[in-house]
């Protein structure tokens, strides 16, 4: 009697065994996600550092998007967590060549960047109106390393789209709640009233002194919510708790954190913005 072979690719228990992707898509993508990494990792940089990117000239479109509050989340600019996103991307295709179940994976993670990209484009459309090429470009890079992330799944892409499709919006509603102010007010929309406090305050010469570790600082930032950022605010700790002034702290003997100073009025704590708004002559309608 005749032994026959088994024909078919197993893994020692009868089951098929999903073959890597082609060498050629895995390299498409690994170049894209190159490509996206180098440019979010600028835009962290340059976000960071509190510099404008080249041909990104003073409230320009790309000015206005990357200064806008959609360009932050948890602290850390959004250009960051598309660095992190790329790499991750990265590294499952990387790993796609000898295990090829990180391809579903990697479909997961592109999907969910796309969805995130797209929800940042429509917002930059209607809401900031304004474009950003950087931005633009890489929801392009991303559009891509989806489509060749589903070309690897040629069998079943249309589940996996489903599957992370859900997701990823579930990603993107978590998101647009954070925006909303619903988790954070301070990532919210500004309050008429203490936008246009802070930017009296700033417009009008007075200084809040503070530093980075102190709580009540911190304190004094979350009564202006998402308007903080546009306080008059001085760095004076060089380091953390005990560390040296810096040279505007020193220049003014700060001694105490939080000290505003407002044409020429020392004040010392942290102050409501009522109390800011009658020291520097703001007409605060309760």
């Amino acid at each position: 009697m005749s032994k026959h072979k088994s024909h078919h690719t197993g893994d020692g228990h009868g089951r098929h065994k999903t073959p890597p992707p082609p060498a050629f898509l895995n390299n498409a993508v690994l170049v894209l996600t190159a490509a996206g990494f180098l440019l979010t990792a600028y835009l962290g940089y340059t976000a960071s550092v509190h510099v404008q990117p080249a041909f990104c000239g003073e409230d320009s479109g790309c000015d206005l998007v990357q200064s806008s509050r959609w360009a932050m989340f948890l602290g850390i600019p959004m250009a960051f967590w598309g660095t992190l996103t790329y790499l991750i991307m990265a590294g499952l295709t990387w790993r796609a060549r000898t295990k090829p179940g990180s391809a579903t994976a990697l479909v997961f993670v592109a999907v969910g960047g796309f969805a995130i990209s797209a929800y940042l484009t429509v917002i930059s459309v209607t809401v900031i109106q304004a474009t950003c090429v950087y931005c633009l470009t890489s929801f392009g890079l991303i559009t891509a390393i989806m489509l060749l992330a589903f070309a690897q799944r040629p069998t079943d892409w249309m589940t996996s789209a489903k599957e992370a499709g859900v997701v990823a919006l579930l990603i993107v509603g978590v998101l647009h709640m954070h925006y909303s102010g619903i988790f954070d007010e301070a990532a919210g929309p500004e309050d008429p009233q203490l936008k246009a406090l802070a930017i009296h305050l700033t417009e009008t010469g007075a200084l809040f002194y503070g530093a980075h570790w102190c709580p009540r600082c911190q304190e004094q930032k979350d009564l202006f919510k998402a308007s903080a950022k546009r306080l008059p605010y001085v760095e004076c700790s060089t380091g953390g708790p005990g560390s040296a002034f810096t040279a505007p702290c020193v220049a003014n003997d700060i001694r105490h954190y939080p000290t505003w100073i407002i044409d020429d009025k020392r004040i010392t704590g942290v102050q409501s913005p009522r109390v800011l708004a009658a020291n520097s002559d703001f007409d605060w309608n309760p």
